[in-house]
């Protein structure tokens, strides 16, 4: 058995050396940990919602004491992993600045200081989906187990990260929720406030989606590229728009899909359910399907069995 494993690692050593250097991370610095943003996340969370997550105990008397030792737990879990990404970028672009470790410490400060303000937009979504969910009961219900509510929570947070040029761990956040709830967002997408997705599964937004205020969105839903911009070399040209605009007062229903970097969607439309858009609609505007050529035919009533079961004693 121990030759057999020995001739297994050979060969996969033999093909890592082989193989193309793009898809190996050796000799430089070490990677974020996917795993520590997984519990920086959760971490994360507890300051958003204080007393949803981490300590259900939490009062006013405490929480001076709690915030405080979660924020430091994020400042001192947060600073390595995003030094890692940086100090990544500076050696791949053999650039190295020296100066990786106080960007790293000034761009964590800045995201601890943007709390306050990224709560404010989340008190904004939970509203936004009581108001717009006649089963929701109250704030708590979804707080605790709205898919979409989570993977918003994570887009705001990541789409911090990524306004700031790291690339990595905002995806990271992003594609752990994505795991998690079935709702895709690239953290890249611009979303206005009180923005609801409603059931969630399937939903996907791309990169460069521009979406306003008061936007709900259902399950299916996906605002994809029609194309890729390319340069005259054929080369892709990353980060070009290429995902729609929805304006504030949109809605659209489950399965549509709408694809296009010049498609808007103007404000206070409606999009029904399974519509494939690649093309601008004004203002105002409902867009829905025919109906389409169901049959309908009467079935014959099943017939009563006369059989009388009989009940088996031994």
């Amino acid at each position: 058995m121990r030759k057999k494993l020995k001739v297994v690692a050979d060969r996969i050593i033999k093909s890592i050396s082989s193989t193309s250097k793009d898809v190996q991370h050796f000799d430089s610095s070490p990677l974020p940990d996917k795993q520590e943003i997984y519990r920086i996340i959760q971490n994360i969370f507890i300051l958003l919602f204080p007393g949803y997550f981490g300590h259900s105990e939490m009062s006013f008397d405490s929480i001076e004491m709690r915030i405080g030792y979660r924020v430091a737990q994020v400042y001192e879990s947060l600073k390595p992993q995003i030094y890692r990404e940086l100090i990544h970028g500076c050696q791949s672009e053999n650039c190295p600045c020296g100066q990786c470790d106080d960007a790293a410490q000034q761009l964590v400060f800045a995201f601890l200081e943007k709390i306050p303000e990224l709560r404010e937009s989340l008190d904004l979504d939970v509203k936004a989906a009581f108001k717009n969910d006649p089963a929701a009961v109250d704030f708590d219900e979804i707080i605790f187990s709205y898919p979409g509510l989570e993977a918003i929570s994570v887009y705001r947070v990541a789409h911090f990260f990524y306004v700031q040029g790291l690339r990595l761990i905002p995806r990271i956040m992003t594609e752990w929720a994505h795991s998690k709830t079935g709702v895709d967002i690239h953290p890249g997408a611009n979303i206005g406030k009180s923005f609801f997705i409603d059931h969630g599964t399937g939903v996907v937004i791309g990169e460069t989606t521009d979406i306003g205020d008061d936007v709900t969105i259902y399950q299916g839903v996906t605002l994809g590229a029609l194309n890729f911009p390319r340069d005259k070399q054929g080369q892709v040209i990353r980060r070009a728009k290429r995902h729609p605009t929805l304006e504030s007062g949109v809605c659209i229903y489950a399965g549509a899909t709408i694809l296009g970097g010049e498609t808007v969607i103007g404000e206070n439309s409606v999009v029904g359910g399974n519509v494939w858009l690649t093309e601008s609609i004004p203002p105002n505007t409902k867009v829905i399907l025919n109906k389409s050529d169901l049959k309908m035919t009467q079935r014959k009533p099943a017939e009563k069995s006369s059989k009388i079961g009989v009940q088996n004693d031994s």
